[in-house]
């Protein structure tokens, strides 16, 4: 019997697609799936509704869902909240980049110029020669880069901070292979890359020192130039995460020698969705090693048949990924594209100026909470002994993160990430975020709600 919401449910159109691909019913199509995933009981479904009716049972599920406009939120570790002007949701809604998902040269003019004008901007911002095409996300920017670096380098290890977010190293494990990763230490007092400990475990079989800057845990790495240092006398490369509008206030990774920068771009013009938009990016030194390392497609500006006229194509297409496509050493998605459009967008809007003018007021709001939080009894803020750029710790002495963060909720207030578990070596310790979207008032209110939630 065909349902009114399931494509192609009608018996007569499921029989022809099953012999089409030559399945005799659809459960042969699961055999692969063990049998413990396979639900075997009844959905319990709401009867066939009609549109109205079906809208209201949707939206009072979703009524259920807060969204950081209801809420004053303190939230970040990846994903963090800005102010995105709307002249960014005008043009990549715009249907000649929305509709434009697929192609080649001869059919997205508009769009290539539009990546090329992105990869433009991120080099200008990170001071790289080239950046390749938006990937989905940070973590797979940095899968991305070590794998170049394996690559270009035919070493097997790759040495990272225990700073670092645990979910994005993990995901670069994965992109590993048969190689290793490494970790060094940090000093507990200031979180500062251990030098001793990075230069203990460097050695000839390092491809890549990989560095966070600002970390995972919101400070800055003072001392980033001579873990490049470190990692070239070693003839490693040096590898650089960033999260972009930190560097207007902070030295560019390719001006204190990083051979290939990574970060996130949901900063630049993207909004928060149930944690995305999101997406990556990938630059590095214009080197023929590295770029052939990457699979991921670059976009570059040429000469045409015509005297004069410019266009843009793919620089080296055949070795990436939509022509390797199964074999390819990395991917992409659409939806990474409409992004990158949009984080053009933002960046162009901006300018250099707007950049360093929203970095340091963020700089200014976030040192501001440190110290507001830093006075209230019980609360040590920030953690870490060194400067930082919009991310802090706070710790809450012998009250668990977990019940102070529910007092704050109960008051309408997202506090930060729980990383208790993440670096017990921390302690009862939370990461905080504040942005250009907090004002006074609400770090204010921040601070008070605490003070009356420690009593």
């Amino acid at each position: 019997m065909a349902h009114q919401y399931v494509p192609n449910s009608a018996p007569i159109t499921s029989k022809e697609m099953l012999r089409a691909i030559g399945a005799r019913d659809a459960d042969s199509i699961f055999k692969d799936v063990l049998k413990e995933y396979l639900f075997r009981g009844k959905l319990n479904l709401p009867p066939s509704l009609t549109e109205l009716e079906l809208k209201k049972v949707v939206g009072a599920i979703l009524d259920k869902n807060k969204t950081t406009e209801q809420v004053l939120s303190f939230l970040g570790a990846g994903c963090w909240p800005h102010v995105v002007p709307e002249v960014c949701n005008e043009i990549n809604s715009r249907s000649e980049f929305l509709t434009a998902y697929t192609g080649d040269v001869y059919t997205d003019l508009g769009r290539f110029q539009a990546l090329f004008e992105f990869q433009s901007l991120i080099g200008d911002l990170v001071s790289m020669d080239a950046v390749t095409y938006p990937s989905y996300d940070w973590a797979t920017a940095a899968g991305d880069a070590i794998r170049m670096a394996l690559n270009a380098t035919g070493r097997r290890e790759i040495l990272m901070p225990r700073s670092m977010s645990p979910d994005r190293a993990t995901v670069m494990q994965q992109y590993l292979g048969s190689g290793k990763v490494r970790f060094f230490d940090f000093d507990r007092r200031t979180g500062q890359a251990d030098l001793g400990d990075l230069e203990s475990k460097i050695s000839n079989k390092t491809a890549a020192v990989y560095l966070e800057n600002p970390t995972y845990l919101g400070f800055i790495e003072a001392e980033a130039d001579e873990v490049g240092e470190m990692a070239h006398d070693s003839r490693a490369l040096f590898i650089v995460g960033v999260e972009p509008l930190s560097l207007g206030v902070v030295k560019p990774p390719g001006e204190y020698g990083a051979d290939i920068v990574c970060g996130e771009g949901q900063p630049l013009g993207l909004k928060q969705y149930f944690g995305g938009a999101l997406l990556g990016f990938v630059a590095c030194r214009d080197d023929v090693g590295l770029l052939n390392s990457t699979g991921a497609r670059l976009i570059t500006i040429t000469d045409t048949i015509r005297e004069g006229e410019r266009g843009f194509t793919f620089a080296l297409p055949e070795r990436v990924m939509f022509a390797k496509r199964a074999e390819s050493a990395t991917f992409t998605g659409t939806t990474a594209v409409l992004w990158a459009i949009t984080a053009a967008v933002y960046l162009s809007l901006l300018g250099p100026a707007g950049i360093r003018e929203l970095s340091q007021t963020i700089m200014e709001r976030s040192h501001y909470a440190a110290k507001a939080l830093g006075e209230v009894p019980g609360i040590r803020a920030p953690v870490l002994d060194s400067p930082f750029f919009q991310e802090f710790t706070v710790n809450f002495g012998r009250r668990k993160v977990r019940d102070v963060h529910a007092a704050l909720l109960r008051s309408g207030i997202q506090a930060g990430k729980d990383v208790s578990s993440e670096f017990a070596q921390l302690g009862n310790t939370a990461l905080y975020c504040v942005t250009e979207v907090h004002t006074r008032e609400d770090i204010d209110r921040l601070a008070d709600t605490l003070r009356r939630a420690l009593v």
